[in-house]
């Protein structure tokens, strides 16, 4: 009898493994619709689903491993790397899917929450008003037109897979849709600036790089206290408060 793993919980959803399957459990079945018809869309290897029952989704698991994760030792050659830019390059140019996803939010819009919740970080006293105050401005580099892409948008390091220097397979596509591909490649890179340049390379394509810090300190600012409110910890060395400091 395999053993049940938590890979992660927490009052949104959780994930389950047991032996070579994920079980997904999350109650918003709209979030779920849209990772299916990503993963059915993507020209990029995704799991197998292997049955769904609500609020269950059941997917097989990928071969290979990740290339490390937030917080913790970057893993694979720079091939690896490479290989992984070029996935996310070749997503990138796939034709649009239907909806929007959590990389398409209004640059008026985006702002707006930016701008709130740096001010709930100071007034809380989560973190000083001299760093907020800096990585507000380098943000301010992301807020700009952008051509939509299809967008993974929760492109997470323990997200892509490889076996050797070759992709096996993206997980998570629950926040999927047209959006920025500069906010792929950020999330992609948050906690690991020193492989940007062979992502790069992989994507073929230079690159923004203002905008790519902009996009680090932005989504930092923002998830801070949802982390600490769903019992993570944006403290730990190498996790996104590190990546605040890194712009003083």
């Amino acid at each position: 009898m395999d053993e049940v793993e938590v890979v992660v919980a927490h009052s949104e959803r959780a994930t389950l493994r047991v032996g070579d399957v994920f079980l997904k459990v999350d109650a918003d079945q709209a979030r779920v619709d849209a990772e299916v018809e990503a993963m059915a869309l993507a020209p990029v290897p995704t799991p197998a689903v292997l049955w769904r029952r609500p609020p269950v989704l059941a997917i097989a698991a990928l071969p290979g491993t990740t290339l490390g994760r937030l917080g913790g030792p970057a893993t694979g050659s720079p091939a690896a790397w490479a290989a992984a830019g070029a996935a996310i390059r070749k997503l990138h140019d796939a034709p649009l899917p239907p909806r929007p996803g959590r990389a398409g939010r209004g640059v008026v819009a985006l702002a707006a929450e930016l701008d709130t919740e740096c001010g709930l970080l100071v007034a809380n006293d989560v973190l000083p008003a001299d760093l907020v105050s800096r990585n507000r401005q380098v943000a301010e580099a992301a807020l700009r037109p952008w051509t939509p892409a299809f967008t993974h948008g929760d492109l997470q390091i323990a997200h892509l897979f490889v076996d050797g220097d070759e992709v096996t397979g993206i997980i998570d596509w629950s926040e999927a849709g047209q959006g920025d591909a500069l906010y792929d490649l950020a999330t992609f890179t948050l906690g690991h600036e020193d492989r940007l340049d062979d992502v790069i390379a992989g994507y073929g394509v230079d690159v923004d790089l203002d905008v790519i810090r902009g996009w680090w300190s932005l989504r930092s600012l923002l998830i801070v206290r949802w982390l600490m409110e769903h019992g993570f910890d944006a403290f730990a060395p190498g996790c996104e408060v590190d990546v605040l400091r890194a712009r003083m």
